[in-house]
């Protein structure tokens, strides 16, 4: 079941052993950091800081830290048990006679429980702090690495409005603080947030407003970083994975909607004609993104709830929390990537690939240049266009077994032949590339080789035990003491 706030999740997790509290006094100013990615890199627990020096909220960080969290944070034993439900919606057909569309009104009572519900009030109303009556500097706001830029909030859920449609938009971006009422917004070029700046600008300019929610039930967060199609409703897809929808509440002073359950609201605006150095930053990349220019958000109210926890997280080199809420999804969207390539088998994208460096696909090769086909296609994209190299292997490869995908791509490429390149856009994140959100792309078809591809030798056979002596050894293995 889903879990109703971020306190309940927080609950559960201490529970299930899952949560450390830590009552020794720690400083925002790189210390919480530290501890922290000492113990992401065992796959430790969840910490609640509660002697925070200087502030009286406590700081919650890692909660999404571990397959096990992510998995309490879903409601579920294993992901099989959402991507099964996103089969079944998928497959969903026009129903053919009563009988049949009778059986389809399960289907559409749930599908009515994803829309998000519109309440007049909430926990997050239940301090209301309007101008000349707060400062971003009462919050545990932490410097997570030594030559970051400053303070950095790094768990927002950041709602905007289609300007040109009215459609809402969330997602996750880091915000430097610049002081007690206003932060950077790095809203990346290709994230729907910037575009929806973009529009503004083009329409002649002006205020986007922003309403930004810090804490909310562990589903609605994970739902702010799914790469959905632009004007998709995350708040939509939260109700699907919380079987329930989402009650959302407006803003004091800027017209968007929050959770109502968040801990913490900051309501403000952008403006198309500001712009501000933000960073450097300690990215997920491993590396510190460097200085550039980002719009600037004017904190016009901040509205929180009474003894508020302040939920954070930290980014560096994997593994950290970041590592296991993309394995979320990479399971979770298995069933829309076979949607779309039917001859798909399995893909992964291992933690020190950070996500887009790497993806390696299992696919049912039926023709030549299969593996190819599938390459453009996982570039075309939106959601995985930012792929740096994509490893395409036969449906007998475990993707999740590295040495075997290491194994098998090794032997059956020949370099020149199985190896290509291609240019476009790239992460912004990408420090290597030739230029800024542009640079080169490879594709390994790691794919046995037939005749129709070109290839005239007899391809070999793998090495292989008879099942005869298998068998035998089986029934003498327990006396062999190995």
């Amino acid at each position: 079941m889903a879990h109703d706030d971020l306190r309940e999740f927080i609950r559960a997790l201490e529970k299930k052993g899952e949560l450390k509290r830590i009552r020794a006094e720690v400083d925002t100013d790189l210390e919480i950091s530290e501890i922290t990615d000492r113990v992401s890199k065992k796959i430790g627990p969840a910490l609640l800081f509660e002697n925070v020096r200087g502030h009286s909220i406590p700081v919650l960080i890692n909660a999404l830290g571990s397959r096990r969290r992510m998995l309490i944070a879903l409601g579920v034993e294993d992901y099989s048990e959402i991507a099964d439900r996103i089969t079944e919606l998928t497959d969903v057909k026009s129903p053919q006679g009563l009988i049949e569309k009778i059986k389809m009104i399960p289907k559409l009572a749930d599908l009515g429980r994803m829309f998000p519900k519109i309440v007049k009030d909430g926990p997050c109303k239940e301090r209301i702090l309007r101008e000349g009556r707060f400062s971003l500097m009462d919050f545990p706001i932490i410097k997570c690495w030594p030559q970051d830029g400053g303070r950095f909030i790094t768990m927002p859920l950041v709602f905007t409005k289609n300007p040109e449609t009215g459609k809402r938009n969330c997602g996750m971006y880091r915000m430097q603080v610049y002081d007690e009422t206003t932060t950077a917004m790095h809203w990346q070029i290709h994230k729907h947030g910037a575009q929806h700046f973009r529009n503004l600008r083009r329409g002649g300019g002006g205020r986007l407003e922003v309403g930004l929610a810090l804490g909310a039930d562990p589903i609605t967060v994970f739902s702010a970083i799914m790469p959905l199609p632009e004007d998709i409703d995350e708040m939509m897809i939260a109700g699907f994975l919380r079987e329930r929808p989402v009650e959302m509440v407006r803003c004091e002073t800027v017209d968007v909607e929050v959770p109502a359950n968040a801990e913490i609201i900051l309501e403000g605006y952008v403006d198309t004609d500001e712009r501000r150095v933000e960073g450097p930053f300690g990215d997920h990349t491993g590396y510190y993104s460097l200085e550039d220019e980002f719009p600037v958000f004017h904190i016009t109210c901040i509205t929180h709830r009474k003894n508020p926890v302040y939920q954070t997280t930290i980014v560096g080199k994997p593994p950290m929390e970041d590592c296991w809420m993309g394995e979320a999804i990479e399971r979770i969207f298995l069933p829309l990537m076979k949607r779309q390539f039917s001859e798909v088998v399995d893909y992964h994208m291992p933690f020190a690939g950070v996500f887009h460096n790497l993806m390696i696909v299992s696919i049912k090769k039926n023709y030549p240049g299969h593996a190819r086909k599938v390459m453009n296609g996982i570039w075309s994209l939106p959601q995985a266009q930012f792929t740096k190299c994509i490893i395409v292997v036969d449906d007998d490869t475990d993707v999740r077994d590295l040495n075997q995908v290491a194994w098998r791509v090794l032997n059956n490429i020949d370099p020149e032949r199985d190896i290509q390149f291609m240019l476009g856009p790239v992460d912004q994140l990408d420090h290597s590339s030739r230029l800024p959100n542009f640079g080169s792309k490879m594709g390994v078809d790691g794919t046995r080789k037939w005749k129709s591809e070109g290839f005239d030798r007899r391809w070999p056979k793998e090495l292989e035990m008879s099942e005869e002596v298998r068998q035998r050894i089986d029934r003498l293995w327990s006396k062999l003491g190995l």
